[in-house]
């Protein structure tokens, strides 16, 4: 793979975490984020509709489409097929990351303890999710385990908004956050395009 998962994490101070349950919404929202100066795009595989919007989006140009919510090597297998660049999943577990680890594509799987960060330094990875990020003690927990971890770098994710943000990016293993709150429902493209401008500023 041409990028690493640390060059895509340092492409933006946030990757938004997409929910789509219509693929002919899916372009034109990766048009509106990447206007707005987030290229890096995580699409959940929470939808039917997921594996479509992961090709479409993968049309418009700068945007770097990849996948999260995959929890199983068949899904895994999926992504790779609608063209995924990088991989997210909620946790980790040796049998999802093994073949993701082999075949050299990006990947962040999910963290909440120091048990799970071993088992991720034990497959060679030191780039991790940290989910969910503030039901799982928030930044105070994040800084207590990157503290022995000093090599790791993290992206948290889940229950951060535009207000919480910058605080999360401050602490320097930081290297991006994971959010939502920049594609609210029903949003118009306008207002996406704006709140992506916004969070692409907070770094």
């Amino acid at each position: 793979m041409s990028a690493t998962i640390e060059a895509i994490m340092r492409t933006g101070a946030v990757i938004p975490v997409l929910v789509i349950n219509d693929a002919a919404t899916a372009r034109p929202l990766a048009e509106a984020l990447v206007a707005g100066g987030l290229r890096v795009l995580e699409v959940t595989l929470r939808t039917p509709a997921a594996l479509d919007a992961i090709r479409e989006m993968k049309q418009v140009p700068g945007a770097i489409v990849g996948a999260g919510t995959v929890v199983s090597t068949a899904q895994f297998e999926q992504v790779m097929d609608a063209g995924a660049e990088f991989i997210v999943s909620p946790g980790l577990t040796e049998r999802l990351a093994q073949p993701i680890v082999a075949s050299g594509v990006p990947f962040l799987p999910g963290i909440a303890t120091a048990g799970d960060i071993m088992r991720g330094l034990d497959l060679g990875l030191t780039h991790f999710k940290f989910f969910p990020a503030e039901t799982s003690g928030g930044l105070k927990a994040l800084k207590a385990l990157a503290a022995p971890f000093h090599q790791c770098r993290f992206c948290p994710t889940g229950g951060i908004s535009e207000a919480s943000a910058p605080e999360w990016l401050a602490f320097d293993p930081v290297l991006c956050v994971g959010g939502s709150w920049v594609t609210p429902a029903g949003a118009a493209m306008a207002e996406v395009e704006a709140k992506a401008r916004a969070a692409a500023g907070l770094r």
